[in-house]
């Protein structure tokens, strides 16, 4: 049985008094469902969360949305600013809009999923976590990506990829120009597998075909400092 949610309305409350009953809950609560009405693109909604409850926000949210989130199901039932997910370690992050600059920036777990598109820097120092995007991303996406990875239906801007580790990321439509250090890869069966888990988990196999997509990943050049790369440091 769904449990009734609670009801937030920020046109009464304020964001610090929402965020404090929710870092209230224990792991443990009964307390599962939230649904935050009138956020009007205020920042740092549902923003550090430590229990495994479903946060529904009925419109746009700010910056820095989910920032920080363990274990929690967060779904911006519009667009999301600067930061959304930014630093997460678990749990979901859903935007049903477009989100600006620097989403999933430094996750180190979890998925976050854009049914629009994203900003720029998409998955900027990306540490472990999974980033599915329908639409396109915005230039220096995975700039300086560690772990993760980052698939992205639409297109990718330019720099895609600059200056990566060890990320994966799959490109189903136009790369502009890829970054230093970052070059397309054969697609093998362990990749392939990889990405279909990806889209599974987002909800999206049964959508995409994954032959469609292309992978890019480090030439590893720049791991160790050599003179003939000098002007690419």
């Amino acid at each position: 049985m769904t449990p009734e949610p609670q009801t937030v309305d920020l046109a009464d409350t304020s964001v610090r008094d929402l965020n404090a009953a929710l870092h209230a809950l224990s792991p443990d609560t009964n307390m599962t469902a939230w649904r935050v009405l009138n956020p009007g693109g205020r920042h740092a909604l549902a923003a550090g969360l430590l229990a495994p409850v479903t946060v529904e926000i009925m419109g746009h949210a700010g910056y820095y949305c989910a920032g920080m989130n363990q274990m929690a199901t967060v779904v911006v039932h519009g667009n999301a600013g600067t930061g959304v997910a930014e630093n997460m370690m678990s749990g979901r992050v859903e935007v049903r809009g477009d989100a600006s600059q620097s989403a999933g920036a430094s996750a180190h777990g979890g998925l976050l999923l854009i049914g629009g598109n994203a900003g720029a820097r998409c998955g900027i120092s990306l540490k472990g976590a999974d980033i599915v995007v329908k639409g396109s991303v915005g230039h220096m996406s995975a700039f300086m990506a560690q772990a993760g990875t980052l698939v992205v239906l639409g297109d990718a801007g330019d720099s895609f990829g600059d200056s990566i580790y060890e990320a994966h990321l799959y490109v189903r439509g136009h790369v502009a120009n890829l970054g230093t250090d970052c070059v397309e890869k054969p697609m093998r069966d362990a990749n392939r597998a990889e990405l279909f888990a990806k889209l599974a988990a987002a909800g999206l196999a049964g959508e995409v075909d994954v032959g469609a997509f292309r992978r890019y990943g480090s030439s590893r050049l720049l791991y160790q400092f050599h003179v003939d790369h000098a002007a690419a440091y």
